[in-house]
């Protein structure tokens, strides 16, 4: 269409009387807004544009694919004291927590029962040997009349015999001392190796029995870690395997490696015993505490995308990709299935690939197969 000039511009009329002018006028101001109509309708894009998005690139990250469990941590060097003969507990030397070397005096049992044993047995053999002192007496006589012919060979071997029997009875006698020595000085219950006292569970005045458990002395150093993997699991079990202690923060507070696997399932439970060995330098750990097992079965390479990308419909997550179509892009609703949250990203196992321009913002304001212009990524 053929426009006039603007009706801003100045126009040159002929000197006529504006009567005349007035038509002129309209014709004008009618031909000038359908030529701005149709300058508008030119400006405009065919279509819609597309909305600015920020986009991150979908990087592949190696993922470690790991298991946790409740796991006991037991001392590699733990003593537990037990008596070895029974009666009742008339003092305690040691405290819990106290640092103790082998021999230490740690607790005492009423001996008195046990020193009249042995003060009985001593007194049988003082008169055993009064009375092998008499036998080397009689055999010493009967010997010398013997030889000047008085007495006959008869004699002489009933002297012989009653000294062998009176040596005999000594030679028993001094065994059964020694044994009840022995047992005398179990009464006095003592340290075993050198460590730390724990728990003392036990008071004066307690009858303990050999079955009763005293206390424990524990050296400081390395622990073992008694992991219980179901079975089902087993089948994945090597020697050599990383072990991971977390803490409450995720934070991994020691590692090692699977160094026993045990060949029989537990029936009750139907899990298989592993154990690795933990460096303790520092003491952070104790035995019997109960701690977070991370066994590490293996490490591969997964996606990851930003938190804020992904959103929760119906217990459903699902993130928007901007892909090429026809020059453009378009986001495209992807439906994901997530793995752990690695710092502020979550691992993909399905639904987006490596290098997916993901969509990180105005995700709310999208539909699917919505033409948006990318920026970033």
């Amino acid at each position: 269409m053929f426009c006039l000039p603007s009706l801003r511009q100045r126009v040159r009329l002929p000197q006529r009387p504006i009567s005349h002018a007035l038509p002129l006028l309209v014709l004008l101001a009618v031909l000038q807004v359908a030529c701005g109509k149709d300058e508008a309708q030119a400006g405009q894009p065919h279509g819609p544009a597309g909305v600015p998005v920020k986009v991150e690139e979908a990087r592949s990250v190696p993922i470690s694919d790991t298991t946790e469990y409740v796991a006991t941590l037991k001392s590699r060097d733990s003593a537990v004291i037990m008596p070895e003969v029974e009666g009742r507990i008339t003092q305690i030397y040691v405290h819990s927590g106290d640092h103790v070397i082998p021999g230490r005096p740690l607790m005492q049992i009423d001996p008195a029962k046990q020193q009249a044993t042995v003060h009985n047995l001593e007194s049988s053999k003082a008169a055993q040997l009064a009375n092998l002192q008499w036998a080397q007496e009689q055999y010493r006589r009967t010997s010398g009349l013997y030889a000047a012919g008085v007495v006959s060979k008869q004699d002489l071997d009933q002297a012989k015999t009653a000294l062998d029997s009176a040596e005999a009875q000594v030679h028993s006698l001094d065994a059964q001392v020694q044994e009840q020595e022995v047992q005398l000085h179990y009464y006095n219950v003592k340290a075993t190796t050198s460590g730390i006292v724990g728990d003392i569970p036990v008071r004066v005045g307690d009858r303990v029995t050999t079955s009763t458990t005293l206390t424990t002395v524990d050296k400081p150093g390395s622990l073992e870690v008694y992991v219980y993997v179901p079975v089902d699991r087993a089948p994945g079990l090597h020697m050599g395997l990383p072990v991971q202690i977390v803490d409450g923060a995720d934070k991994v507070v020691a590692e090692s490696k699977v160094d026993f696997i045990s060949p029989q399932v537990d029936n009750s439970t139907q899990t298989v015993l592993v154990k690795a060995r933990i460096a303790n330098r520092q003491d952070k750990l104790r035995t019997l505490q109960f701690i977070r097992a991370r066994v590490v079965w293996g490490t591969e390479d997964r996606p990851v995308v930003p938190v804020l990308a992904v959103s929760n419909i119906g217990g459903q997550y699902f993130a928007f990709v901007a892909e090429g179509e026809n020059g453009k892009f378009v986001a495209h609703q992807k439906v994901l299935q997530l793995g752990e949250m690695v710092g502020n990203n979550y691992v993909v196992q399905e639904g987006i690939k490596p290098g997916d321009k993901v969509i990180v913002s105005g995700t709310q304001f999208l539909v699917d197969g919505a033409p948006v212009i990318p920026q970033g990524g």
